[in-house]
This record gives C-alpha cells, structure tokens and sequence, in this order.
C-alpha cells in the first residue's frame, strides 16, 4: 500500500508512516555504516578473519564488504536510492548468514542466523514500500 492510498484511508496517516520509515530506515542503516567502518578500520583483522572463512582474496574481499556496507548504509540512512541499496543489502545479509552462521548446533550461531534473517525481512519490506516522504528519493520527485 502506498503513502497515497494509506492517507486517503485515515488522515495523518501518512505523515506518521513516513515517520515510521524513518526511523526504521535510520535502525537498519546504523548495524551497516558500524560494521562497515568497523572493516576498514581493522583491515588486516578482518581479512585474517575471512580467510579463516575460506573467503578468497580477503583484504580485496574485507574493503569490498566494507565499502558496501558503508555506502548502500548511508544510502538508507538519507534514502537515496533506497529500494536498491535495501535489495543489494538484504542480499548480502543473507549471503553473510550462508557463508559465517551455518552452525546450526551453536546456538550464538542460530542467534546470529536469526537476526540477520530479520534484518533481511526488514530490509525487503523497505524495498517494498520505499523511502517515505522523508527521505532524498521524494524530494528528487
């Protein structure tokens, strides 16, 4: 359902499901922008981390993840382009919980699973209904 259709069904509705995807923009933005920066603060770490993986080529692999994760963040965080950003990150939120919690008999594991699984949903939703009127996409309208 669009803002449209939610503000001709109760009025101040979409004013404050704008406000609700604002802020749900602004709680799945910040895990990214932290982890991301966290990556190419730590470089080496992270690498010897991946590679523990069996990531390929892990520095490439750690400054790849890492621009990602800060640039499609940031990109949610103003929503620019945010239905991209949410299906590129709720792609490789899915392909991190593939590659790092697959250990189903640890539960921090089964933990880790699950909250990524969430983030996933929760970015696919965003995909779904866009940015909201707070963001940099309705405002290039």
């Amino acid at each position: 359902m669009s803002n449209a259709s939610i503000a001709s069904a109760k009025p101040g509705l979409a004013a404050s499901s704008s406000a609700l995807i604002l802020a749900g923009r602004v709680l799945l933005s910040i895990i990214f922008i932290v982890a991301g920066f966290a990556k190419l603060t730590a470089i080496a770490g992270t690498a010897g981390y991946f590679g523990s993986l069996g990531l390929p080529l892990p520095t490439v692999t750690t400054v790849v993840v890492g621009v990602v994760e800060v640039v499609a963040g940031l990109a949610i965080l103003v929503g620019y382009q945010t239905r991209i950003a949410a299906i590129v990150l709720a792609l490789f939120t899915l392909a991190a919980s593939a590659v790092a919690h697959t250990d189903l008999n640890d539960m921090v594991q089964m933990m880790f699973l699950q909250k990524n699984l969430a983030i996933a949903g929760g970015l696919f939703v965003l995909a779904a209904v866009g940015p909201g009127t707070l963001s940099v996409d309705a405002r290039r309208r």
